[in-house]
């Protein structure tokens, strides 16, 4: 069976079908899947390793046999700390067949075959029985399948079917329970990376200021419903003011049922400042242990039991998620958060008073109306909302638009031909290569009465000639140069491909901004960055290596190390 998989290319930024081999899962997925850095967080293995041993050691002395459950195994690591610690016997289950293959030779290598059985299935494909693949329910169950959102993997429909099916009632679990917490804060820094906001140009002569506004359903859409997910220890702390004490929003016991459908979780608390909320930060701990004592927890230095001592991961981090719209409280008024979610994520909400809340928790999920968020990551609208990064734009604008220049604007979504028009230029047309960015851009235009003050185009450059210019040769050819096809930083040199094809329809005298670029490597030490991509040894005294096996999953071109990175940083 032949995979064609959709790519951006890189030169023209059309999307093209490639046919891919047996292996493309096995490579993208895997590579890309932060599998290195789980295996290299210390901090994670040991609160593991101590809650499983505890939890083996409370069925011993009930006199049971100990049968673990271990759901999304990966490399088999849990599920070999399980059989160390004295399980009798261990399912350990893997629905990606390449992990799959790998956790058995990794499992066997470690002497551990005869006490560990690998199941390629999903869980809820699993079944019990003397023809099953399970011999008998389990009455310890090992999981790890958590993200930074905590339920984002499918945790909470997993756990449902497993202790409907696959395990013993009051079974013992590990991790045992979950706590989510959340804070309120004022942030105009985070909230310039959740919609387009406001730009003001000044203009030359003392000739006062022009503002760009958005669209009235993009100033009224509650944006976009995924997380936000950061490293909210490296976000500067004047970058943010804390509205509210960070606060306890739901728990999941997972050695009890756990229900997926969708549900609400309201929290009374006290402003602590007045200000303006936008920003709910959110993180998770986990429990090993019913006592608590074993506790793995993602809280920011402002929040964690040891700020000085904080374990680096970046398969967890912590979420940002913007209130559907801004709302101004004062310091000790009585405040009501919501955390609502469905089977895979959640989304959060402010009330003054527990009557507003709506028990219809699907219909408050937060969506995009606007279609700004489809065209925009937060990245984007980061660079968008940069007033220094616009200065600069325009500052350069200034010195090359003339009352008779023919501008044209190459980037997805660009402001540049709004600055371009409000400078003075005679005409300004906009490529829009994408038919998404030219919806949101007409948005733009009409709410700035910019209509037929800058034509927009769909046309690819190639295609361009002067009859759509109007017969019109281009004195200006303007970009950031930004195109949402791009999945890596020179990807946007696409804008060098288009000022080439565009060369026919240019003056003898004409001017390109950016008049250069210049690409640049370095080779640098990280501290903690290398794990994302980088295979393992001895980890926790197994042997999870496999080297042949690691080097064809994780040693793949380095495409995404800075993924996560806060804009603007």
């Amino acid at each position: 069976m032949k995979t064609f998989c959709g790519r951006a290319n890189p030169t023209t930024g059309a999307i093209e079908w490639e046919e891919e081999d047996e292996d493309y899962d096995y490579h993208q997925e895997i590579a890309r899947s932060s599998y290195a850095d789980m295996l290299h967080d210390k901090d994670r293995n040991e609160k593991y390793h101590s809650g499983i041993r505890a939890a083996v050691c409370r069925v011993k002395e009930r006199g049971q046999r100990a049968i673990v459950l271990d759901i999304g195994t990966g490399t088999g690591l849990l599920a070999m700390m399980a059989v160390r610690a004295g399980a009798d016997y261990c399912y350990a289950i893997e629905v990606f067949k390449p992990m799959a293959d790998v956790a058995r030779k990794i499992v066997d290598k470690n002497g551990f075959g005869n006490k560990i059985k690998i199941i390629n299935k999903h869980s809820t494909e699993v079944t019990v029985g003397p023809d099953g693949d399970m011999s008998c329910r389990a009455n310890i169950l090992v999981t790890e399948l958590f993200d930074t959102e905590l339920i984002g993997e499918g945790a909470l429909p997993s756990y449902e079917h497993a202790h409907k099916y696959l395990v013993q009632e009051e079974c013992e679990a590990v991790p045992h329970r979950a706590t989510v917490y959340a804070q309120l804060v004022e942030s105009e820094h985070m909230w310039a990376w959740n919609k387009v906001l406001p730009i003001h140009i000044q203009l030359e002569g003392g000739k006062g200021e022009r503002v760009i506004v958005p669209s009235r359903d993009m100033q009224m859409c509650a944006g976009c419903p995924c997380v936000y997910d950061i490293q909210l220890n490296q976000v500067n702390r004047n970058h943010f003011t804390t509205l509210t004490e960070a606060i306890e929003i739901f728990r999941v016991d997972f050695s009890k049922a756990v229900s997926s459908l969708p549900a609400r979780h309201t929290v009374q608390t006290r402003a602590t400042t007045s200000g303006l909320a936008q920003v709910a930060l959110s993180w998770w701990d986990i429990d090993m242990d019913p006592e608590g004592n074993i506790k793995c927890t993602m809280a920011p230095y402002w929040a964690h039991p040891t700020p000085d001592n904080i374990q680096w991961r970046d398969h967890w981090m912590q979420c940002v998620y913007f209130l559907p719209k801004e709302l101004p409280i004062h310091e000790g008024e009585c405040l009501h958060i919501s955390a609502m979610h469905d089977d895979y994520s959640l989304w959060y909400k402010l009330e003054h008073n527990s009557d507003e809340c709506d028990t219809d928790v699907l219909r408050e999920r937060p969506l995009c109306s606007c279609h700004a968020h489809l065209m925009c990551n937060r990245q984007r609208f980061g660079e968008l909302n940069d007033q220094q990064r616009n200065e600069a734009y325009i500052k350069a604008l200034k010195t090359i638009v003339r009352p008779d220049s023919v501008c044209v604007t190459i980037s997805d979504g660009s402001l540049l031909s709004l600055f371009a028009q409000f400078l003075g230029a005679a005409q300004v047309y906009s490529l829009e290569i994408s038919a998404m960015s030219r919806r949101v851009m007409e948005k733009i235009l009409a709410a700035n009465k910019l209509t037929g003050k800058v034509i927009v185009s769909e046309k690819r450059p190639e295609q361009l000639t002067l009859v759509d210019l109007d017969n019109k040769q281009v004195s200006v050819l303007i970009g950031e140069p930004f195109f949402t096809t791009s999945l890596l930083p020179w990807h946007n040199l696409y804008f060098w491909y288009a000022r080439t094809y565009l060369a026919k329809l240019l003056r003898s005298e004409f001017t390109v901004l950016p008049q250069s670029a210049m690409l640049l490597a370095m080779a640098v030490e990280f501290e903690n960055l290398w794990r994302i991509r980088a295979p393992c040894g001895v980890c926790e005294g197994f042997n999870v290596s496999l080297m042949d096996e690691m080097i064809q999953i994780w040693h793949l071109p380095w495409s995404g190390a800075l993924d996560g990175l806060l804009p603007n940083q």
